[in-house]
């Protein structure tokens, strides 16, 4: 009897707080309904009709013809190949730089707090000026990255550091892996230290050294971070744009042109928004095959008490 009266009186809290509940979230659940999920239902619906203006009255539905359009072109398979060359050469070089600044920043050193700060400006830095800067730096008549290294005399004229399509991808995916290796690096720092030093003692009584320790232990255990880092990592980089628009506009011969700026190119340069509908449709797909890979690569199995 006495438990009961309680339980009720609960739930009759509950049924009366969930109107104020429900329009709290209302605001929150209009701004997820006009941004994310009208913006995704437009584009669904234009990658199934010929359109030229995503703002004209009428159009002709052709189905999967978008599609079937994007997956016969060989234009179409070499962007998605220099996305796939792009994406896993500037998250390899962001995971593996990432993951020796965390654990150099882990280490118990004095000025800890000025060098985990320094590392923070390349992130915090827009990236609009980042890439400004960047162009600048390797611009092939007044750059600074020629003339400091023609002043060290390692280079006797001045060189084109983007002025070829294979090199101008990986130069532009470098200068990405540039920009977001401080945010890997602050999110394997995070999940470094919740490893116990009490792990490292026991293995180094046993022997292992340094090397062994971080191979061993700290890989290992990162495992969880790494796959956030991947997945992330992943996503943005096919969704990367400013950089190559400020830097390269898809050139040299299309040679930095992803399935992002490809899209773009398509909608807002030659005006087949259901083409380019359907391309952004394509890499989501694409995005999320890949995550489900390096998910499955990185499954850490759980294990129990020996």
């Amino acid at each position: 009897m006495t438990s009961a009266a309680p339980a009720r009186d609960s739930g009759g809290r509950n049924e009366r707080q969930w109107p104020l509940a429900l329009a709290l979230l209302t605001p929150s659940l209009i701004v997820v309904l006009g941004v994310v999920l009208y913006p995704m239902g437009r584009t669904l619906a234009l990658s199934l009709v010929d359109a030229t203006s995503a703002l004209q009255a009428d159009f002709d539905f052709v189905g999967l013809d978008n599609y079937t359009t994007l997956l016969s072109d060989s234009d179409f398979w070499a962007t998605v190949w220099r996305t796939a060359v792009f994406t896993v050469f500037s998250t390899a070089v962001e995971l593996v730089v990432g993951l020796l600044v965390a654990q150099f920043l882990n280490q118990r050193i004095r000025g800890q707090w000025f060098f985990r700060s320094l590392v923070v400006l390349a992130w915090a830095l827009p990236t609009i000026v980042g890439a400004n800067m960047w162009r600048w730096i390797l611009h092939p008549e007044y750059g600074a990255l020629n003339g400091l290294l023609m002043r060290l005399g390692l280079l006797e004229s001045y060189q084109d550091w983007i002025g070829g399509p294979q090199q101008a991808l990986f130069v532009v995916a470098l200068i990405d892996a540039w920009k977001t290796v401080p945010l890997v690096a602050i999110l394997l720092l995070a999940s470094m230290q919740t490893i116990g030093d009490d792990v490292y003692e026991a293995a180094a009584m046993d022997g292992a050294g340094a090397l062994r320790r971080f191979w061993s232990i700290t890989i290992p255990m990162l495992k969880p971070a790494i796959a956030v880092v991947l997945v992330l990592r992943t996503i943005e980089a096919f969704k990367v744009f400013d950089i190559i628009y400020i830097i390269t506009r898809g050139g040299p011969d299309s040679g930095t042109t992803t399935m992002a700026f490809y899209t773009y190119l398509q909608a807002f340069s030659n005006q087949q928004f259901g083409i380019g509908s359907a391309a952004a449709y394509l890499t989501v797909l694409f995005i999320f095959v890949l995550s489900l890979v390096y998910l499955r690569m990185l499954r850490t199995e759980p294990r129990g008490l020996a």
